[in-house]
């Protein structure tokens, strides 16, 4: 079994021809929230995946083996449940409406510019349902918010490093 402790968030630094060339690894969400876990990859090598408490993988992110080569993580399409406002007798709002109703239950929710996606809950499909949304069940991947406190994108908002003041707008310099 080879070890893999090291995860490089999106492949970051790395040419993209290495992480092109690197095997793949397809997992689902409940396995890219565990820092260990044991998989295969798509040359068929048992892997060991020892990271950091609370790591939560991405789709997209690249791990590191003990022998220097690269698994690129892909997020495995699962039954999840897409939520969209009723094109009949609702509007645009109606989404904002129901992602608040779904964060106050602190569900693991995916955001989209024209839908919410969260794994399938029968009670919380009838809650959308009784706001006028509609529901459906689908097989695609599932990439949640990390929360409040969580990764936004490779930077922090932390204003204790004053060496380089954060800005956001047409001289930020980086992306979001």
């Amino acid at each position: 079994m080879i070890t893999c402790s090291k995860l490089m968030p999106q492949g970051r630094g790395l040419a993209s021809v290495l992480v092109k060339r690197a095997s793949t690894i397809t997992l689902d969400w409940d396995t890219r929230q565990k820092s260990r876990f044991d998989a295969v990859d798509s040359s068929q090598r048992q892997l060991g995946i020892f990271l950091p408490r609370g790591t939560v993988v991405r789709g997209g992110d690249v791990l590191v083996a003990e022998d220097g080569s690269l698994v690129r993580v892909e997020a495995a399409p699962q039954t999840v449940l897409r939520i969209t406002a009723c094109t009949e007798h609702g509007s645009p709002f109606d989404l904002t409406r129901a992602a608040y109703h779904l964060g106050n239950r602190h569900v693991p929710i995916e955001l989209k510019p024209d839908h919410l996606k969260i794994e399938p809950d029968h009670v919380l499909a009838d809650m959308l349902r009784a706001m006028h949304m509609t529901v459906v069940q689908v097989t695609e991947s599932f990439e949640p918010e990390s929360g409040a406190y969580g990764d936004h994108g490779g930077h922090s908002h932390d204003q204790s490093d004053t060496s380089q003041p954060h800005t956001h707008g047409p001289d930020c310099k980086h992306e979001h």
